[in-house]
């Protein structure tokens, strides 16, 4: 089994997120995806996020009938802020014997990698499927790690990707590049502008009913 970690605060989730998540699924072969929001993210404040609940909410109706496509709240359940290390070995402590994880990342998030919690460490421990912006060339991991972990990296032009000395690999791929953020979708909503075409449906209604953005 192939599995896909795909985490973020989604606030709230929109068709960049969804697409995306379409694109690596098929990319990678993967049986499924799993949307992991991050409850206490540690470079963001409390207030500045709406809660678990709401955005878990809009998370699970936006992947409704996609099979493929689940949810996780583990690290709601979880004390503390949030961080990708724990919740990567939570998945493998409990599935490893079964599963192939790969974290699914954005290039812009993965570029501040080295400033996360145990960030070498997570690096080793699955697949690192990061989703390239227009534009991007391969020119390494130098620019992005320290020198010396990612010598620990040799590119396989078989599989065009960087594999670690765990065996896992550090991946880069394109995928259809939609301009939405949620940042823009909640000042768009808070200022009473339409958000429809940016995320689904049953999400901007939700957002409408409960004055979220308000």
């Amino acid at each position: 089994m192939k599995w896909g970690l795909f985490g973020g605060t989604f606030d709230p989730i929109h068709f960049g997120h969804l697409r995306a998540a379409e694109e690596m699924m098929e990319i990678f072969k993967l049986n499924r995806i799993i949307f992991v929001p991050s409850s206490r993210p540690p470079h963001k404040l409390e207030a500045e996020i709406t809660s678990f609940y709401h955005r878990e909410q809009m998370v699970r109706m936006s992947i409704e009938g996609n099979v493929n496509f689940s949810f996780s709240e583990v690290e709601n359940l979880r004390a503390g802020k949030s961080y990708s290390v724990e919740t990567v070995e939570y998945i493998l402590n409990k599935y490893m014997e079964n599963i192939e994880l790969y974290f699914i990342v954005g290039q812009d998030a993965f570029q501040a990698v080295t400033t996360w919690k145990d960030w070498e460490k997570l690096l080793l421990l699955c697949n690192f499927a990061v989703m390239t912006r227009p534009g991007y060339k391969n020119k390494g991991l130098d620019s992005m790690l320290t020198k010396e972990f990612a010598a620990r990296f040799v590119y396989d032009k078989e599989v065009d990707g960087f594999k670690g000395p765990t065996g896992h690999t550090i991946f880069f791929r394109n995928t259809t590049f939609l301009d939405i953020s949620s940042s823009r979708i909640r000042t768009m909503a808070k200022t009473g502008n339409s958000v429809r075409y940016l995320t689904p449906d049953n999400v901007r209604q939700y957002i409408a009913k409960n004055g979220i953005y308000k």
